[in-house]
């Protein structure tokens, strides 16, 4: 009898208790989107788009971004692939350290970038001495956009490696096989979506990626102005190119979340 109560007060509960908040959160981000794309909407859209600052910093920002995942690809799915599977000495240390740049602000990013491998930084010092400097270059901008992306890689093949079957590992091993065919031929195949939805999380990150950027690499056009740092100096210098360069960036992410969701679908 109580339980055929509690049923009835729970089928009577109300629908805008859910669906109030959810419209709320909607709007909060939806609202914001739409008035973007109506206020930059108007005659000179495409002049701007297609004007040479816009193209240049679209093109530095693709490349870099690029250049970033694909380094954070190379280095960081060997490491998931030991978080994963591996036991050794300080495996949590190593994990919380590739946290870190998730959770920790931009601008902390770039000054650490900055003490590091500054001029008078820690290492940087040794690398001016043999005639290498990397603030202030485009160098600096792959740097800051793989310290904050890498992990969004790690993270997600990190789960996508632990979630695969050892027995499928050790019936690879008992046939012969070596570690590296084992990663190569049973494990990185399986793990593969999601080390794909990895990268389009980094890469959409490292192509949004401002506060490390600006405070390690500067804001030199052609050289280290990406699209966000673009969109900056737009914004105080003339609103129209801020909003367009802002729209342009929110298609080519958008692209990249359409990935994403088709990824996402089952089959």
């Amino acid at each position: 009898m109580h339980r055929l109560y509690h049923q009835r007060r729970t089928k009577k509960l109300p629908g805008w208790i859910f669906i109030l908040p959810s419209l709320i959160l909607i709007s909060l981000i939806g609202l914001p989107l739409f008035a973007l794309v109506w206020r930059s909407i108007g005659k000179d859209f495409f002049t701007y788009v297609f004007s040479e600052n816009a193209l240049s910093a679209l093109k530095l920002s693709l490349l870099t971004s690029s250049i970033s995942v694909g380094l954070a690809l190379l280095t960081g799915t060997p490491l998931a692939y030991l978080l994963a599977h591996w036991k050794f000495t300080g495996r949590t240390v190593v994990d919380t350290l590739i946290d870190v740049p998730v959770v920790l602000p931009p601008t902390v990013a770039g000054i650490a970038l900055l003490m590091a491998f500054g001029r008078m930084g820690i290492f940087g010092v040794w690398l001016s001495a043999i005639g290498i400097t990397i603030p202030f270059t485009t160098v600096a901008v792959i740097m800051a956009q793989t310290f904050v992306s890498a992990p969004f890689l790690v993270r997600s093949a990190r789960i996508g490696f632990a979630a695969i079957d050892l027995q499928q590992q050790e019936a690879a091993r008992l046939e012969g096989a070596n570690e590296w065919q084992v990663f190569r031929f049973i494990m990185f195949p399986l793990a593969g979506r999601a080390i794909f939805t990895g990268i389009i999380l980094a890469w959409t990150r490292a192509l949004g990626e401002f506060g490390a950027t600006i405070l390690f690499a500067g804001n030199l056009e052609g050289t280290t102005q990406t699209m966000p740092l673009a969109i900056y100096i737009g914004f105080e210098q003339n609103i129209k190119i801020a909003l367009v360069l802002s729209v342009l960036l929110l298609a080519v992410s958008l692209v990249f979340m359409a990935l994403l969701r088709k990824l996402e679908e089952p089959g």
